[in-house]
């Protein structure tokens, strides 16, 4: 796949994964649009970047969801590629009734938005060149975490969508991907830390999407990076070694 001249929407991009895709995408001479649901680090990167596009936008809420799309396609009928990254993670103790704010928002941010933005925007993508919808996923798609259940769920519910999705898609030109990463060092889950600017460690962000970049311009539809491919291929077998 082209890696330059595209026209990218990244959701959930103000840090993490979200934000390295986006830097590194801007750095290959595309344009890059983001969102993200805290103005603040939207302005701060605007500032510091001010080629991305950005866009506030809480993509748990439906209507703005729709919103985005609807604003995406006007201002910039050039887009031709999809990046649904923005995931939330908390820890769930299933003895007790569980939150269901917390629930609503984790489903609605991790399953429900993907979904519903892919849909939106496939008519449109269908006529672009070199056009792309690519998922991100997690190692934890493939072996669930037990203490953050309904996370590792919501990750092996959107592994299931894109295989329907690329299914259904064979006949146009749309690619559609999924990126599985493993424990990569960003904020994500900071919730449940006491320190919240304290990453989880894991992978550096930088090893990372070096080779989830490869594995994107090698059609690699499906790509689990690092050591999210001993997850992949040892499924179940991992269990009771993750969650040891």
């Amino acid at each position: 796949m082209q890696l330059s001249e595209n026209t990218i929407l990244i959701t959930g991009a103000t840090s993490g994964i979200g934000n390295a895709f986006a830097l590194e995408f801007l750095k290959n001479n595309n344009t890059v649009i983001i969102c993200g649901r805290r103005e603040d680090r939207i302005n701060t990167l605007k500032n510091e970047y001010p080629n991305i596009i950005t866009k506030v936008c809480d993509i748990a809420n439906a209507k703005q969801r729709e919103d985005l799309v609807r604003w995406a396609i006007e201002n910039y009928p050039n887009l031709n590629i999809l990046i649904n990254n923005a995931g939330v993670q908390y820890a769930a103790d299933l003895h007790k009734p569980i939150d269901l704010e917390k629930l609503t928002n984790e489903v609605d941010t991790n399953f429900i938005a993907p979904i519903q933005l892919a849909t939106l925007f496939t008519a449109h993508l269908k006529d672009k060149k070199n056009a792309a919808i690519i998922n991100i996923s997690s190692g934890l798609a493939f072996v669930p975490l037990a203490f953050m259940p309904v996370y590792c769920a919501t990750k092996a519910a959107i592994h299931s969508f894109t295989m329907s999705l690329r299914y259904q898609l064979k006949d146009t030109g749309i690619k559609v991907f999924e990126i599985a990463p493993p424990a990569v060092d960003t904020e994500l889950g900071h919730d449940r830390r006491e320190d919240k600017s304290q990453s989880h460690g894991g992978l550096p962000i930088s090893d990372f999407i070096t080779e989830a970049m490869q594995a994107i311009k090698d059609d690699l539809l499906e790509a689990p990076i690092a050591t999210a491919k001993g997850l992949r291929a040892k499924g179940e077998e991992m269990f009771p070694i993750l969650n040891k």
